[in-house]
């Protein structure tokens, strides 16, 4: 499956080959400015930004609402509770970790499912996202709501894309380090990468928000990927296990909408070209991560846009990786 820019875009963009320097920069540009909900786009070379646009909202620098990019910080926070032995690993089974948090005559599955099972949103729950979003967010309490949510799917089956599993990790967190989701963000990727991660979104209890609604400015996006994009190490210094980053990638599963593969909170763009990884929020908040070429590419989009257009809009901007910046990369 590829993701086509619309043809009045390609139309209206020169071709790419270009004998001026910078031009095939200035193309994409070009072509990004004519997906009007975009607002921020940085495409790096390991670690050198190529191309830094802003074509509205806030600065590069400034903290932007990231959607659900926020999940694949909780899947690395995962791995960092991993590696400093606060969590077993992917198998460890999260019914004993929230036992007080379980359903009254709690069906028997609960017991089955892992942490491996939640980054992968393969916990067989009933979702929280999608129309059952606002129904689990003002609920009084995120977590046992999650809980208690019927099995639609056996625990390792399909994909069933649920904000509330990323949350239950984010209380799952929280218990094993007795210490906040923001705090451990601060001191596990925020100081060692030397980003600005401020607080986000709480739940009733106090948990925060796991897998929504963080705030990252489009320039801290880009370190925290090309820190991915290098097997968990930032100038010299390892963030997290490469084995991590690795597994986070691996495809576990499918997106029944876009047919991508997905890891933990990582999706693999399908079709041909260079693998490329990406992590994905709703409206158009990406990071983009091609290890053949070296490169990171971020996008910030309109976070409030009605969900039909936020879908088109995504596949313009797969379009655009695809038909525009690619190209360019490969190009050198």
């Amino acid at each position: 499956m590829t993701f086509a820019l619309p043809r009045r875009t390609l139309l209206a963009v020169p071709a790419l080959i270009l004998a001026r320097p910078g031009a095939a920069q200035e193309n994409v540009v070009a072509a990004a400015a004519r997906l009007e909900p975009l607002r921020g786009l940085i495409v790096a070379r390991q670690g050198e930004a190529l191309l830094e646009h802003r074509f509205a909202g806030p600065a590069l620098d400034r903290p932007v609402n990231v959607k659900s990019v926020s999940k694949a910080i909780i899947a690395a926070l995962a791995g960092a509770a991993i590696a400093r032995g606060l969590l077993e690993g992917p198998d460890q089974r999260i019914a004993p970790i929230l036992a007080d948090r379980l359903p009254r005559d709690a069906d028997p599955r609960l017991q089955r499912i892992t942490l491996d099972h939640l980054l992968s949103m393969r916990a067989g729950l009933e979702r929280t996202s999608g129309v059952n979003y606002g129904r689990w967010v003002t609920s009084p309490d995120w977590v046992r709501h999650a809980l208690a949510r019927p099995f639609v799917a056996e625990p390792g089956g399909p994909m069933l894309y649920s904000t509330g599993n990323s949350h239950l990790v984010s209380a799952i967190l929280t218990r094993v380090a007795r210490r906040s989701t923001h705090a451990l963000a601060e001191e596990w990727l925020g100081r060692p990468l030397g980003i600005a991660i401020p607080p986000w979104p709480l739940d009733p209890q106090g948990i925060f928000f796991g897998g929504n609604d963080m705030l990252l400015s489009p320039r801290a996006m880009l370190v925290f990927g090309e820190m991915i994009r290098a097997g968990g190490v930032h100038e010299g210094r390892r963030v997290l296990p490469e084995a991590w980053v690795a597994t986070c990638f691996a495809p576990r599963t499918a997106s029944a909408f876009t047919g991508a593969a997905h890891g933990y909170a990582w999706f693999t763009a399908p079709g041909a070209g260079p693998v490329r990884h990406y992590a994905w929020g709703f409206g158009g908040q990406m990071i983009h991560v091609v290890p053949s070429l070296g490169a990171t590419v971020v996008m910030t989009s309109d976070p409030t846009q009605r969900s039909g257009g936020a879908q088109g809009h995504a596949r313009a901007l797969h379009g655009l990786m695809e038909e525009a910046i690619l190209p360019m990369l490969a190009r050198g």
